[in-house]
């Protein structure tokens, strides 16, 4: 077969006999043989076993263990065209999924394309530490990570030195490193049992800058273990500069507002501005973020979205909403139109859930201003996408 192009998933799509066949680790225009996995009507899922004749831009992979692991799927590409081809794949998710065209020019953002991840989520089994491999369970054992920040491979050095060391907990089964390159977050995320005190004290005295409980962000943010914060640490502060860009007015309403992250930003072009997030742990560090900072108009409501918006009587001038993968959904975007807030920013992570979106705020008079493609995920095909809208635009 012949690699048609590359769809949202990571797969490079194909044709043969009259049905679709997508393929990972593949580039556009390169032939292919492959073997199929799984079939249904219309449809195979299938692995290459062997690339033909293969693309210009294919490079080698850094890493050995890509293609088994899950984590990467893009690194036999140039990073330039990793680009190119998400941008690509953003305007036909926006044309496919939501009948929307795609502004003439979409913006990108993007830094360094390696060890720009600080945060790293890990297995472990019969000795082993590493990530599960590609759609399974099954563990790709690995000793350090080219995505992963300098910090989190030195954690995951230490640590695989401790999983031979007798004291380990062998029924501890996968734990989390955050870090900002000076300390260090340990999470337990899946455990058959309690995990002694004992086993943390070991961790402190084991891993350089290990912290207990919440960690310091550059002195910035505080974020406890269960709070949500972005994971490339080069591109925090321009994703937060290509959000707030040209928010303006007295009031802003930020959704889904996490520790923080985009609320400190906009205390400083608004009178007042008003944080929601479900979370309690993210509500505690955002209070202590915005008190920190002396941002005396930074409030923050401990409440759903839906909840928040049902109860909102004016709307605001500018809303911010950075949603989890599912998107808004159905009763956000129909409160926001009810609502006809002036200003709308969507910093979203899945361009499938923001075509939907996108789809039923347009048809209620908004216009989209302007759209960047924010890459936070080099090597994946993972993006952040953040468009702005405003009510009456054309």
């Amino acid at each position: 077969m012949t690699v048609e192009k590359l769809v949202y998933g990571g797969d490079g799509l194909a044709r043969l006999d009259g049905r679709v066949v997508l393929a990972p680790y593949v580039l556009p225009g390169e032939r292919i043989r492959a073997r199929a996995e799984r079939e249904k009507p219309g449809l195979v899922r299938a692995r290459a076993l062997e690339v033909l004749e293969p693309a210009a831009e294919r490079v080698p992979a850094p890493c050995p263990v890509f293609t088994r692991c899950g984590g990467c799927h893009y690194q036999h590409a140039p990073y330039e065209y990793q680009l190119a081809l998400k941008r690509t794949i953003l305007a036909e998710e926006l044309r496919r999924l939501g009948k929307i065209e795609p502004p003439a020019e979409i913006a990108v953002v993007a830094g360094e394309p390696w060890g720009y991840r600080n945060r790293a989520q890990l297995h472990t089994e019969r000795g082993r530490l590493g990530y599960w491999e590609a759609r399974s369970h099954k563990l790709c054992a690995i000793d350090q990570c080219p995505i992963a920040s300098p910090k989190v491979n030195e954690t995951i050095r230490a640590l695989s030195a401790m999983l031979r060391d007798r004291r380990w907990p062998r029924f501890l089964r996968s734990l989390e490193i955050f870090t900002d390159e000076h300390q260090v977050q340990l999470s337990v995320i899946e455990t058959d049992q309690p995990v002694a005190r004992r086993f943390f004290d070991w961790c402190a005295e084991t891993i350089p800058g290990l912290v207990e409980g919440a960690l310091d962000y550059r002195g910035r943010w505080r974020v406890s273990g269960n709070s949500f914060f972005q994971v490339n640490r080069f591109l925090v502060d321009r994703l937060v500069e290509t959000a707030v860009e040209c928010a303006a007015g007295e009031t802003a309403l930020d959704l889904y507002a996490g520790v923080g992250l985009f609320s400190l930003a906009l205390a400083g072009s608004f009178r007042q501005v008003t944080a929601v997030e479900s979370g309690t742990a993210a509500v505690r560090d955002l209070r202590f973020n915005a008190e920190r900072a002396a941002l005396a108009n930074v409030s923050a409501e401990q409440r759903t979205v839906e909840e928040y918006l049902e109860k909102l009587e004016r709307a605001p001038d500018f809303v911010l909403l950075d949603p989890p993968r599912a998107g808004l959904g159905k009763a956000v975007v129909r409160r926001l139109a009810e609502l006809r807030p002036r200003q709308v920013t969507i910093v979203a992570c899945d361009p499938a859930t923001l075509a939907r979106d996108l789809a039923g705020l347009t048809a209620a008079g908004y216009g989209v201003e302007r759209m960047t493609l924010v890459d936070l995920f080099p090597q994946t095909y993972h993006l952040e996408t953040v468009v702005r809208l405003r009510c009456g635009a054309e």
